[in-house]
């Protein structure tokens, strides 16, 4: 069969067919990207709080272990940086999610347009950004990254004599 060939039975049912089987794997990629930022902000938590906690026990437990202040704070300083580098990663890939998941339901929308009837599903809005979970995520990364870094500055490396 060629795409010159005309509109018969057999072409329109293998035409539903392969629309059909786009369809579903149009709404597993939506189901994987909705997973994917759940499991980046749970990697995000883990390294987050691992380093934090690691950064917190170099404060605490420094002149203990005998470790000079400066090292001590270049130490607190560099474990910030790779949460920074966690925070930046997560973020990034958040983002990226969400531009394909538009992506996805903008194509999910042409099939059902085309197959179904015009309008069957509305298209996605960006202004609904606050409706999207996925926003709040990203304030709460950036958020967190910004308090991180304040608290360092004001109470942990000034503590560090």
């Amino acid at each position: 069969m060629t795409a010159s060939e005309p509109n018969t039975p057999e072409t329109g049912a293998l035409r539903d067919q392969f629309a059909l089987e786009r369809y579903r794997y149009i709404l597993q990629q939506i189901q994987a990207v909705n997973e994917n930022a759940h499991r980046f902000l749970a990697i995000y938590q883990t390294l987050a709080t691992t380093l934090v906690g690691a950064a917190l026990t170099l404060f605490v437990g420094y002149r203990k272990w005998q470790v000079e202040p400066d090292a001590a704070r270049s130490g607190v300083i560099g474990l910030l940086v790779l949460t920074t580098m966690v925070a930046a990663f997560t973020a990034t890939q958040i983002a990226v999610g969400a531009v394909a998941w538009l992506d996805y339901r903008n194509e999910e929308c042409d099939i059902t347009d085309e197959m179904v009837g015009e309008n069957f599903r509305k298209r996605p809005r960006p202004g609904n950004l606050l409706r999207w979970y996925e926003t709040y995520v990203l304030l709460f990364i950036i958020f967190s990254v910004i308090l991180m870094w304040a608290l360092c500055g004001f109470l942990i490396l000034p503590g560090i004599k």
